[in-house]
């Protein structure tokens, strides 16, 4: 796509007059192991000058080293695979996680167990958001069926995931019981200790509490109050205040956590607190007495 309208613009020459290179974007936010500078790049040119050329940049930033993809196509299709197989991963997690509260089975329990087995692969339940996983599974699936395949198994593991926010605000309704009251979501980000706002699933958690009668109201101390106003409509609180029914932790910052405490204050006699990724209890921060609800 890109070399041709580069031809298109330029009115020069790809191949002859200019050369393309690609390496994928390999990075984790908010992970301080696997960073720019320790990670494997792949990279991959249109010749093998160019290539070499890619190589030898990228050998400079990173102790990782450098994998010479077989072509561009091959080095592009590594990026999207990468992301889908972990939408996927995720989306069984996810599933099972809906069956398994039907059993009154905490899924937490059954990973620590099943994370026994040497080849057992360990992934959590959540929301999936983000520019990455929540989004690339969606090009190679629309690649797909332009060529006149139908792929299954990647678009069941996206429908799973991108209806997970509904389901966690319809189970924790259906848990709470006592009917729409006042909630206050803590986190906003795509997931902890980012910034960033892009695809944000809790966007679509607090849309359904909405949806359910509840009034909402949100706290990030991590991201822009403009951007999530840009974004989403939302008027982030700065300071909470109210007291609330709900306290539902979707995404744990440190901040959020280190601060518990004060939020904790705010929550009614009768109310309940929601965590997500299942960190509050190891960290001592759920008050004797008070109901609580994970995965």
């Amino acid at each position: 796509m890109c070399g041709p309208e580069l031809e298109r613009v330029s009115g020069l020459v790809c191949g002859k007059d200019f050369f393309l290179a690609y390496s994928p974007e390999r990075i984790n936010p908010g992970d301080r192991e696997h960073t720019i500078d320790r990670i494997t790049k792949v990279v991959s040119g249109q010749t093998p000058r160019v290539l070499d050329a890619v190589a030898d940049l990228y050998e400079q930033v990173t102790s990782g080293g450098v994998f010479r993809a077989a072509s561009i196509k091959a080095a592009e299709a590594a990026k999207v695979i990468e992301n889908a197989q972990r939408d996927i991963n995720i989306a069984f997690v996810n599933e099972i996680t809906q069956i398994f509260s039907k059993m009154n089975l905490s899924i937490w329990d059954v990973l620590v167990a099943a994370g026994t087995k040497w080849n057992f692969l360990k992934f959590e339940p959540g929301l999936v958001g983000g520019h990455c996983i929540g989004v690339d599974p969606y090009y190679l699936a629309h690649r797909a069926v332009e060529l006149g395949s139908h792929p299954r198994i990647i678009l069941a593991g996206r429908d799973m995931n991108d209806g997970m926010a509904t389901w966690v605000a319809k189970d924790v309704h259906d848990w709470h019981g006592s009917g729409p009251g006042r909630v206050l979501v803590l986190g906003l980000a795509f997931k902890q200790d980012v910034p960033d706002l892009r695809n944000s699933k809790v966007a679509d958690l607090i849309k359904s509490f909405c949806e359910l009668g509840y009034q909402v109201e949100v706290h990030d101390p991590v991201v822009s109050s403009e951007e999530a106003t840009h974004e989403y409509g939302f008027e982030l609180v700065i300071e909470p205040n109210k007291i609330y029914d709900l306290i539902v932790l979707a995404v744990p910052h440190r901040e959020l956590i280190s601060d518990f405490d004060r939020f904790a204050k705010l929550l009614a006699s009768t109310g309940g607190i929601v965590d997500l990724k299942n960190v509050l209890a190891a960290s001592g921060k759920i008050p004797p007495g008070v109901k609580l609800w994970t995965m």
